[in-house]
C-alpha cells in the first residue's frame, strides 16, 4: 500500500495510474476508521482498480474548538484498517499542505442543502465540508467518490459539488453500517460513556417508529410530536431536530412520505457527545 503526504506526490502517482486505463477510487475520511469506513474501502476497491483514501481531520467543518480537539487520531490503526479493506493508496496531507497556512473558507449557498438542520444547527459546517472536499477531489482527480450514508446532508451537499464543479467524477452512496445493537457506527460512539451509549440506542428506536408509522399509512406528524413529547422528558438526551425530508434536496416533506427519496432524519445530545442518524421510509 502507498503512502503520500503531499499533492504533488499524490498527482504523480494517480496521473501514472490514469495513463495505463486503471479506475481510481476515492474515499476521503477524517480517521479513526470503523467497519463503515471499512465498508467504503471495500465497495471502492471492488469497482475501480486503484482505492485512494485520505484521512485528514478538517479543522474548518468544526464549528465547535472542543469537538475538534477531541476528536480521536488512531493513525496505526487506520493505515491497517484501511488496507486490510483494500484500499492501494492513503493520503496523509498536513492541513498546511492542503490549505497553505489560510484556513479562511469561502461561504457556501446551496439554499436548504446547506443552510436546514446540520447546517443551522452548526453554522459555518458546510462551508469547511464544501472547502476541504474541493481541494481533495481537485488533488486526487478520481472517476468515483464514496460515501456513507449516514451523513445523509452531508452527501447531498457534496453530490451538488460535484454537479457543479467535477462534472466527471460519479458519487456513490453506500449505506449506513449499524452496531448490531441497532446503532449508527460513527468514530463518536467511543465517547458514549456508561449509560449514555445505551441511552444512544433510542435515536434509531424513534427512525424505527417512523418507518413503521409510514409504512403503516399511519400519522406521521403525530408520530413526530410523540417523539418530541417522548424526548422532552428524557435525561441524558437532548434532540436538536426529528423530520423527514427528501434525501437529494432536504426539503421538508409534510408529515412524512413512503417515496423513494424519503428519509427520516434525527440529531440529538446523548451524554454530551452529538449524534445523528437517519432511516429510509421506502416500504419494501
Amino acid at each position: 500500500m502507498n503512502r503520500f503526504q503531499t499533492i504533488e506526490q499524490l498527482q504523480g502517482y494517480i496521473s501514472a495510474v490514469k495513463s495505463t486505463g486503471k479506475k481510481v477510487a476515492f474515499v476521503p475520511t477524517m480517521g479513526a476508521l470503523h467497519p463503515g469506513h471499512a465498508s467504503l474501502i471495500a465497495r471502492a476497491r471492488e469497482v475501480c482498480d486503484e482505492a485512494v483514501v485520505s484521512i485528514f481531520v478538517n479543522p474548518t467543518q468544526f464549528n465547535n474548538r472542543e469537538d475538534f480537539e477531541a476528536y480521536p487520531l488512531t493513525l496505526k490503526a487506520d493505515l491497517e484498517m484501511a488496507e486490510k479493506a483494500g484500499a492501494t493508496t492513503i493520503f496523509t496531507p498536513t492541513v498546511d499542505e492542503l490549505y497553505g497556512g489560510n484556513l479562511a473558507v469561502v461561504p457556501v449557498d446551496y439554499g436548504r442543502l446547506t443552510s436546514s438542520y446540520e447546517g443551522e444547527r452548526r453554522k459555518g459546517h458546510f462551508d469547511g465540508v464544501v472547502a476541504v472536499v474541493r481541494k481533495l477531489f481537485a488533488a486526487v482527480d478520481a472517476d468515483r467518490a464514496f460515501f456513507g450514508e449516514k451523513d445523509l446532508q452531508q452527501l447531498a451537499v457534496i453530490r451538488r459539488l460535484a454537479r457543479d464543479e467535477f462534472t466527471h467524477l460519479e458519487i456513490i452512496g453506500c449505506p449506513l453500517i449499524r452496531e448490531q445493537d441497532g446503532l449508527a457506527m460513527s468514530s463518536r460512539n467511543a465517547r458514549l460513556i456508561g449509560k449514555a451509549r445505551q441511552d444512544a440506542l433510542v435515536l434509531h428506536s424513534w427512525l424505527k417508529h417512523v418507518k413503521d408509522t409510514a409504512c403503516a399509512q399511519g400519522d406521521i406528524c403525530a408520530s413526530l410530536r410523540a417523539i418530541e413529547s417522548e424526548a422532552s422528558k428524557m435525561e441524558g438526551v437532548e434532540l436538536e431536530y426529528i423530520d423527514v425530508v427528501d434525501a437529494s434536496t432536504f426539503e421538508p416533506l409534510i408529515c412524512g412520505s413512503a417515496e423513494k427519496k424519503a428519509f427520516a432524519i434525527v440529531a440529538a445530545q446523548v451524554g454530551g457527545v452529538r449524534l445523528i442518524d437517519n432511516f429510509a421510509l421506502a416500504c419494501s
